[in-house]
């Protein structure tokens, strides 16, 4: 019989976004990020990442030379406080609004903020409540 270690919240490997204003999304990023305490993991002259994010510009070795399209992106937060943190530090480093803080009707708990960084992406930062955690992961048996 094979086991094998499903990882639950970790469906996506990485998000590589490829923008034009590269000064521009690693101002935004580095202070959104922040308040979420997400420390920015590695960075370059044309690239920058942390966690699953890997933004770059058009000329660097991993994108094709044209920026990606418009995305949705929503980082998990850890509190109201903290979604308000991440929109006030999107605004004061180049994010324009796209949804203030506030309840949304995806389900009784969801408190969110959109922003659009200085590419157009959505970017959001959600809580789900105090009773919504992050799945464990869980080992799954498969038959031989």
């Amino acid at each position: 019989m094979e086991t094998m270690m499903l990882h639950r919240g970790r469906l996506i490997d990485h998000l590589h976004l490829v923008v034009e204003d590269f000064p521009g999304a690693l101002r935004f990023y580095s202070a959104v990020l922040q308040v979420l305490d997400v420390p920015i993991g590695g960075s370059g002259d044309d690239y920058f990442w942390a966690d699953e994010l890997f933004v770059s510009t058009l000329g660097s070795e991993a994108a094709a030379g044209v920026p990606t399209g418009r995305h949705h992106l929503a980082f998990q937060a850890a509190s109201r406080k903290i979604v308000d943190a991440f929109y006030a530090a999107g605004v004061a480093a180049g994010g324009r609004d796209n949804g203030t803080p506030g309840l949304r009707p995806y389900h009784p708990q969801y408190y969110g903020a959109f922003l659009l960084d200085p590419a157009g992406n959505n970017i959001e930062a959600v809580y789900h409540g105090p009773a919504a955690r992050s799945a464990p992961s869980v080992t799954v048996e498969f038959g031989s």
